[in-house]
């Protein structure tokens, strides 16, 4: 027997929708890449997100097709999400910090029909048009008075959406239609798609809205520093339109001045962002005796955040960390690390303990961990393993099948991360499984190495990286990036580690490095230090 309910398509243009029905005069505000600032309503917003399916329609874009987009987090991205998406089409999220030659295999590889690009990138563009085999127009975010001069014929979106009605009228088709592609990093092979339906953009967007998860409802105004172009801008932008939040986008600007006048002057209560940008914020706050005005919470995921981090913008500025965890797989929300009634009762400092960890399995996600013959292991908060996840908003498979069968018999995508779970049913995750140290038959995690080496006060970033051993195959090396002006040695940095880990943990060696490598999402490129350090023979070998 069947319920007898109405079947309702869960699809991203219904978000929309809401929003201009019931917040109609709700605000955002955004940087512009060409310059200046820019405000508007939801109202105006659903507006041009016709026009820009209108202009997408009269350009031969069809039910299926994609459409790429390398923009920063602005108004007219947004329009373009919701326009594309809403349309039937596949909103492709190009991440700008790729190696050249990965975009143009992503735009390949999708076969995006459209390319719309920020000003910022039109040089970019202009280099990768000759490569790009599927793309038959290319849509510069901009008016006509600011197009450049291109030997493309570039076409100004202002100038197209201006010249549409609006009248467009979103169709209703099968939720589990594509919408939205966004490809991995690509630190091993080539990137690859994961493919999101409205089906799953939207199961997970009632999740991000929930008072345990990122709590974003119609008084909040957020700040979304993370990118669109990174795993959905963690759903934050779609939570948004469904609750009637406001939003405050940044644009190209990443700086910690820049950022931190947004917060003041937009009423910033909530932002989310990888640990680097907020080691940047905490150093530019400090160094000018600055406040964080309205601001009640961030949420830091990506990477794992330091726990003198979470401290600082708790006990400094009275600011809450939700550490979270997810991957371009996840859509990306697996798990966050709000407090659950069984750790109220506990000190403060068993409490940092939990917020270091990544948190709490949110609904719709089911997660374990396993060791290498399939087995599950005790959630004790000391066995780690393989972490594995399911559920309605995680990949079964990569776009156009890359990387064969991704799930086991049992359905479980295994995320590559190391972890452990204990009784409550916090997840910490203790490295990356091609990053694990593994010295003497035993695991060191360069995750609790690296956040603890963070903590010295003359480190602004550390990086650990398993380096042959003749007798215990690994051992660590510590690499650090120091606070202008500062200076700390090998035996200072085996003192200060003294105590806060494992004595066999202790690093084998230290060496000040002027820049850590990044991933294009923001984290620790290993792969990039491994080869850097590759000949690099430890003083114990």
């Amino acid at each position: 027997m069947l319920g007898l309910m109405q079947d309702w398509p869960l699809l991203i243009s219904k978000m929309l929708e809401h929003a201009e029905i019931n917040h109609p005069r709700r605000e955002l505000m955004g940087l512009l890449p060409e310059g200046g600032e820019f405000r508007y309503t939801y109202a105006d917003m659903a507006l041009r997100a016709r026009k820009c399916a209108e202009a997408l329609q009269s350009l031969d874009v069809k039910f299926g097709d994609c459409v790429a987009t390398l923009c920063w987090n602005s108004h007219r991205h947004m329009e373009a999400w919701f326009g594309i998406s809403g349309m039937g089409g596949v909103t492709h999220t190009v991440n700008p910090r790729l190696f050249a030659e990965q975009i143009a295999y992503i735009i390949n590889h999708a076969e995006d029909k459209v390319l719309m690009y920020d000003i910022t990138f039109h040089p970019l563009v202009e280099k990768l048009a000759p490569q790009l085999k599927s793309v038959r127009h290319y849509i510069c975010m901009v008016g006509k008075e600011h197009l450049p001069e291109s030997s493309l014929n570039v076409l100004s979106y202002e100038e197209l959406i201006s010249a549409e009605k609006g009248l467009y009228s979103w169709p209703e088709f099968d939720e589990n239609t594509a919408c939205g592609l966004c490809y991995t990093s690509g630190t091993t092979g080539n990137p690859k798609g994961v493919l999101y339906s409205h089906r799953s953009n939207f199961l997970h967007t009632l999740l991000v809205l929930g008072k345990d998860t990122l709590g974003i409802g119609s008084t909040t105004s957020i700040l979304p520093v993370v990118p669109m172009f990174h795993a959905n801008a963690w759903g934050i932008p779609f939570a948004a339109c469904a609750s009637g939040a406001k939003i405050a986008f940044n644009g190209p600007h990443h700086d910690p001045e820049t950022l931190h006048k947004l917060i003041i002057d937009e009423d910033v209560n909530f932002t989310a962002a990888v640990p680097t940008v907020w080691l940047g914020m905490l150093d530019y706050l400090v160094k000018h005796d600055l406040d964080l005005g309205k601001l009640e919470a961030v949420t830091i995921g990506g990477a794992a955040c330091p726990r003198f981090m979470i401290e600082a913008f708790q006990e400094k500025f009275g600011v809450r960390v939700n550490h979270a965890w997810g991957m371009t797989e996840t859509s990306p929300l697996g798990s966050l690390g709000t407090e659950n009634a069984a750790v109220a009762d506990l000190s403060k400092e068993e409490k940092l303990d939990i917020q270091c960890k990544q948190g709490r399995t949110v609904f719709g996600v089911e997660m374990t961990i396993k060791d290498d013959d399939g087995n599950e292991l005790p959630r004790d908060g000391e066995t780690s393993g393989r972490l594995m996840v399911r559920g309605p908003w995680i990949a079964k498979e990569y776009f156009r099948g890359d990387g064969g069968n991704i799930l086991d018999e049992n359905g479980w995508f295994d995320t590559g991360d190391v972890a452990c779970i204990d009784a409550h049913g916090y997840m910490q995750i203790t490295d990356r499984a091609k990053d694990v140290i593994k010295s003497g038959g035993e695991w060191i995690s360069s995750i609790d190495l690296e956040n603890e080496a963070a903590a010295h006060p003359a480190v602004k970033e550390a990086a650990v990286i398993g380096i042959f051993h003749p007798k215990w195959n690994e051992r660590p090396l510590l690499l650090v990036v120091l606070e202008d002006g500062a200076s700390v040695s090998f035996d200072e940095m085996t003192q200060h580690l003294t105590g806060r880990i494992a004595k066999w943990w202790m690093p084998d060696a230290m060496e000040v490095i002027d820049e850590i490598p990044h991933t294009a999402t923001g984290k620790i490129s290993k792969k990039d230090l491994r080869e850097q350090f590759k000949d690099y023979t430890l003083p114990t070998a």
